[in-house]
């Protein structure tokens, strides 16, 4: 999942954006309203954490320009500001959701994990997929009752193909979802988590490779192994 924060605060910003990447999340991290606008033109996301009240073009502004573009991407908002009707005027913009600074990363975490599910089109935090149990509540996945150790990156690429089951998932897709602008996203990069991923998983969930297109999980058993 690829996460945009956009905060000028420098101490909370690097906070937050440490925080997300310690959890294998990609973040970028802009500071003013402006450059946001401009990364956002071109580079799409899984979720966007907002602050209201930023240099050069305020959070309302770019809120407003990404609705009126058509662009749906949960945002969580981010407000210094008590009143309510600053609340409310986040969520009529059309902000998905707010959080009042300060706050308890634990909440923010919670608020994220409940926005991603959305773009994944996930009603619950649980997903099952043969004899593996995935639950991003508690960052977890087990293998028939095992839990299985996965390094930040090789759980983020599972949670990728397990929220996309049946699918095919582009390398392109996998690349802008793994990495930020400061990753290695090269092929060679993701054919290793995916092979890590392919041992851990056995032959319990199958991770086909479709040849010059990108990759697809299924349960074992699918029909589709081959």
């Amino acid at each position: 999942m690829r996460i945009l924060v956009v905060e000028d605060e420098a101490d909370l910003g690097d906070a937050v954006l440490r925080h997300l990447r310690r959890q294998g999340y990609a973040v970028d991290w802009l500071r003013d309203g402006q450059a946001a606008h401009d990364v956002l033109s071109y580079q799409s996301y899984d979720l966007i954490v907002l602050d209201i009240g930023l240099p050069r073009r305020d959070g309302f502004s770019v809120l407003r320009w990404l609705r009126e573009r058509g662009d749906r991407t949960p945002v969580l908002m981010l407000t210094a500001r008590a009143k309510i009707e600053d609340r409310v005027s986040a969520l009529d913009v059309g902000a998905d959701d707010y959080l009042s600074k300060p706050f308890d990363l634990r909440e923010f975490d919670a608020r994220c994990r409940a926005l991603l599910r959305r773009t994944q089109g996930v009603a619950s935090g649980v997903t099952t997929v043969g004899s593996l149990v995935f639950d991003r509540g508690a960052r977890s996945a087990t293998l028939d009752g095992r839990m299985l150790h996965l390094p930040n990156r090789e759980y983020r690429l599972l949670e990728i193909l397990i929220g996309n089951v049946g699918a095919v998932v582009s390398k392109h897709e996998i690349a802008s979802q793994l990495f930020d602008f400061d990753g290695e996203a090269g092929d060679n990069a993701i054919e290793l988590y995916i092979g890590r991923l392919r041992r851990k998983l056995g032959s319990a969930v199958i991770i086909r490779t479709v040849r010059g297109v990108g990759y697809v999980a299924e349960a074992a058993g699918s029909g589709n192994e081959a």
